[in-house]
């Protein structure tokens, strides 16, 4: 790398706190390092031109689980670790919204909606036996009922009888919810360096030494908030997950409006600027979408459109307007993995796709390990 004196001495030389990401993970990390210590030198490396996993690219869903979800995760996981996931994440959304607003998030707290579709009875009955338990389960953290059932209004089509709604979920427009962050974190000092990929580390007596390439310089502690790209870092306890997504051209007098979850949240969709964005379908194929390589399916693309023509907007005339795709971070447990790989390396990753959920409390957690 070619750097000059002037590159070397502002933004390569005692650095006290690198973080490699900046997503929502690694720019609340910054903003934490920051508040702790205020003379401090906080470098932020980041490899794509915008945050390279999913930050930029979600769907924007406020959420903690749908009740299939959370059924399913009750498969795995105690009701005392399914509890403290959903806290976790209730908990991260309400510090997302401290430290940036409802405005500037462009909050909408239209609720959410599962949607069963007719050749899924199986779930649908499952999850309308179990949701006073699950209720139940969840009373103490929002101190009412969170699901209930509704009769469907938005006139989909090939769906069971009833809808299940929450009215804790809502919407955000996670393009502004990254631009007000980076924003903060530049005007707090921090320094932030875009399309810069970290290829190595090494601890010493005196630091870490970090990698670009072939350029090597020294920071006091390394923080890495890659989530579905922190295989290498974690023995493969994290697996990257493919998320494809797309959007349509603006359609005259839509009537939808809130975050939708159809199939325990492998699809889901959302009005947004007369639109609708759609994405998900992962589960047709799992090692196929177990990939940090970004793109699209035909298999997972026709899906989505059918889903599209045929249950969300059977009778409307859509045209598709982009496609997308982003990286999530899962694992076999939905815990995060917020841990020190060494005494001055650290990681915060495995978000399970609950990145805006998540993000800002990690973050904090991440920073706070230090």
């Amino acid at each position: 790398m070619n750097f000059s004196y002037w590159e070397l001495k502002n933004w390569f030389t005692d650095v006290d706190y690198t973080i490699v990401g900046s997503g929502i993970v690694g720019l609340h990390c910054a903003l934490r390092l920051r508040e702790r210590y205020p003379n401090s030198k906080i470098l932020v490396l980041e490899r794509g031109v915008l945050p390279q996993g999913a930050s930029t690219k979600n769907a924007g869903f406020a959420c903690f689980g749908s009740l299939s979800e959370i059924l399913d995760d009750l498969k795995s996981h105690s009701e005392e670790e399914v509890l403290q996931l959903v806290q976790k994440r209730w908990q991260g959304l309400q510090l997302l919204r401290k430290n940036l607003g409802d405005t500037v998030l462009d909050l909408k707290p239209h609720g959410g909606y599962e949607l069963f579709l007719q050749d899924d009875e199986r779930t649908y009955t499952e999850c309308l036996q179990k949701m006073p338990f699950i209720n139940e389960l969840l009373r103490p953290l929002f101190r009412e009922d969170v699901f209930r059932k509704e009769v469907d209004r938005f006139a989909f089509e090939g769906l069971q009888e009833y809808v299940l709604f929450n009215p804790f979920e809502a919407q955000i427009d996670t393009g502004s919810m990254m631009d007000a962050l980076l924003r903060k974190a530049v005007s707090q000092g921090i320094l932030l360096l875009n399309q810069v990929e970290v290829t190595g580390y090494a601890d010493t007596s005196n630091g870490v030494q970090v990698a670009l390439g072939e350029f090597v310089f020294t920071t006091q502690q390394l923080l890495f908030a890659t989530n579905g790209f922190a295989g290498g870092i974690t023995q493969n306890q994290v697996k990257p997950a493919r998320a494809q997504v797309l959007i349509t051209e603006p359609i005259p007098n839509l009537d939808i409006q809130g975050t939708f979850h159809l199939d325990k949240g492998y699809y889901y969709f959302r009005n947004i600027d007369n639109r609708i964005l759609l994405g998900g379908g992962r589960n047709l194929d799992f090692e196929g979408e177990h990939t940090t390589e970004f793109g699209q399916t035909e298999l997972i693309q026709n899906r989505l459109e059918t889903l599209l023509r045929e249950v969300i907007l059977p009778h409307t005339d859509v045209t598709i307007a982009h496609r997308w795709s982003g990286i999530m971070g899962i694992g076999t447990s939905k815990q995060p993995i917020v841990t020190a790989l060494s005494d001055r390396v650290y990681c915060g990753v495995r978000l399970g796709g609950m990145g805006v959920a998540l993000g800002s409390l990690i973050g904090q957690e991440l920073a706070d390990l230090v």
